[in-house]
């Protein structure tokens, strides 16, 4: 991956969990009709899987490709700052920390990253 893209992918990053920090800092105001149960936890798994994929795009690729040790790494980054989201969370009012988001926080961080990578590797022609 070129420097420009992998700082670009930095940048994403940041931008996104700056997103997340301020979307979490104030209470639910006006609650939303559900569509479908548990609808929320989808938009966790989106929200950090996309977060994950920010991550492993600011990684260098060798041979063409993502290693699964960078992979991993994208995986627990994001998972930690939905883990310090749900803390965050705990103190603002009219919200509380739950251990279901982070389980949708770190499902969406480790499918997106897994399939971005699989999907650079494959397109690079990377070696397994």
């Amino acid at each position: 991956m070129p420097l420009r893209l992998r700082r670009l992918s930095l940048l994403l990053a940041l931008a996104w969990m700056a997103l997340i920090y301020w979307e979490s800092s104030g209470p639910i105001t006006i609650p939303l009709p559900e569509l479908f149960p548990q609808e929320d936890k989808l938009a966790h798994l989106v929200l950090f899987g996309l977060l994950a994929g920010f991550y492993l795009g600011s990684f260098p690729t060798r041979d063409g490709g993502y290693r699964p040790r960078q992979v991993w790494t994208a995986v627990v980054l994001a998972t930690l700052y939905g883990l310090s989201d749900e803390w965050h969370q705990s103190f603002v009012p009219g919200r509380s920390a739950d251990p279901a988001d982070l389980l949708a926080d770190a499902v969406g961080a480790t499918l997106f990253a897994w399939m971005l990578a699989w999907g650079m590797n494959r397109k690079l022609g990377a070696r397994s």
